[in-house]
């Protein structure tokens, strides 16, 4: 296998990366170490351990779980995912397309959704052409648009308004002024004892990663609010933000909650999570490319941020690192800053058992979700190649990025 190395535009031979049937935390360490820095590190088995998870939720109630594209649209791996689970949901145009070029037409049993606040009459052909569901946000996009829809099934987003997060208004779909879903009062005044006969669902989406006992607690404001048109539907899509495959998720809640809305009002009920597809099945790897001291010991490092994992300012949180742990915890304390002009572009400090030096690499976990979807080249910063870690070990590099990726996204 050869790869074309960005930095140096020269192409190396990678026939270093040989199967092996159990790779042991050293053989790992020492296929990193062999990476072009920086870059995302797909890990087929543990995708294939969280999919498991969901396959087992559909088998035990019948529902339908998509993988929601906005958190992890590497397409390589989507005739894996539809093979365990029954398609994709897109949040607009592009996203539709690549679910329907690279899952349902590759699997043909899968489905292929669409949402978007904001519908364009100009898409409306090649959406209701590529999907199985689509969701309208406002009784004036449905009005506008639902005659155009000939072969998807047209539905409802609607607002519970039922918070559950604390303090994350940017990811609170309930929270005041949300533009997301239509609340019981609009829906009652348009349509007061009976949906429109095109309208076969409703949807909502009110959780971030977050467990069943809120799921729990949204249906029933989803009752209380809408009950009277529950009975007309024939499907009900509970959106995403379930983390489904993390290790406390209360499955059988989850499961019950599902059972109870599909036998009560005999409707077909959908998931739509991003993140528990590919929960902690992939790692970012950044190099040191310098050390300073200015109260305290700076790694620079060759990753970012602000270009490579966004999420980590944007949420903001703190991802979790491979032998790191918190300040003072450990002997080391470093704070770990990026290469850009902004000041800001900071990761977080964490402490280490040992010293770094430069050409010393880190391993960020649980960065396979919202990394690749949301990375930019700010600065000019290269974009991470994207690696995947087979079952047996063996590593491939699926994509190379260059120079001309930059140029070419303004000219």
């Amino acid at each position: 296998m050869n790869y074309f190395d960005k930095m140096t535009n020269k192409t190396i031979d990678m026939t270093t990366f040989k199967p092996i049937d159990k790779a042991s935390d050293a053989e790992f360490d020492n296929q990193l170490k062999q990476l072009n820095t920086p870059c995302y590190v797909i890990d087929e088995k543990k995708l294939k351990d969280n999919l498991t998870i969901l396959k087992n939720v559909e088998q035990d109630t019948g529902c339908h779980i998509l993988l929601a594209q906005k958190a992890f649209s590497y397409y390589p791996a989507y005739p894996l995912i539809g093979s365990y689970i029954s398609g994709t949901t897109a949040s607009g145009l592009y996203e539709a397309r690549l679910g329907y070029e690279e899952m349902k037409k590759k699997c043909p049993d899968t489905e292929n959704h669409v949402f978007c606040p904001g519908f364009k009459e100009s898409e409306m052909n090649m959406l209701d052409t590529w999907c199985d569901h689509l969701v309208f946000n406002s009784l004036s996009q449905y009005e506008r648009f639902h005659s155009l829809c000939h072969n998807a099934s047209v539905g409802l987003r609607i607002n519970p308004e039922c918070s559950t997060q604390e303090g994350h208004d940017i990811y609170d779909p309930c929270a005041p002024y949300s533009r997301l879903g239509i609340t019981a009062d609009k829906l009652y005044e348009s349509f007061p004892d009976a949906l429109p006969e095109d309208v076969e669902g409703l949807h909502f989406h009110t959780l971030c990663e977050q467990n069943a006992d809120d799921l729990f607690k949204t249906l029933q404001a989803v009752e209380k609010k809408f009950g009277r048109y529950l009975a007309q539907i024939k499907w009900l899509n509970f959106g995403g933000g379930h983390h489904i495959t993390r290790a406390d998720y209360d499955l059988t809640l989850l499961k019950k909650s599902i059972l109870y809305m599909q036998n009560k009002y005999d409707v077909r009920v959908y998931l739509e999570p991003g993140e528990a597809v590919a929960l902690n099945a992939g790692y970012f790897v950044t190099e040191v490319v310098d050390i300073v001291n200015n109260g305290m010991d700076i790694l620079i490092l060759d990753g970012s941020a602000a270009c490579h994992m966004p999420d980590v300012l944007e949420m903001p949180y703190r991802p979790p690192l491979c032998d790191g742990g918190m300040p003072g915890e450990k002997k080391h304390t470093y704070r770990l800053a990026c290469s850009t002009c902004l000041a800001g572009d900071v990761i977080g400090d964490y402490s280490f058992d040992h010293r770094f030096r430069i050409g010393d690499r880190l391993i960020f976990k649980d960065m396979a979700i919202y990394s690749m979807v949301k990375n930019n080249t700010f600065n000019g910063m290269p974009l991470p190649d994207i690696v995947y870690r087979k079952e047996n070990g063996e590593m491939e590099i699926q994509k190379g990025f260059g120079y001309h990726d930059f140029k070419e996204r303004l000219g």
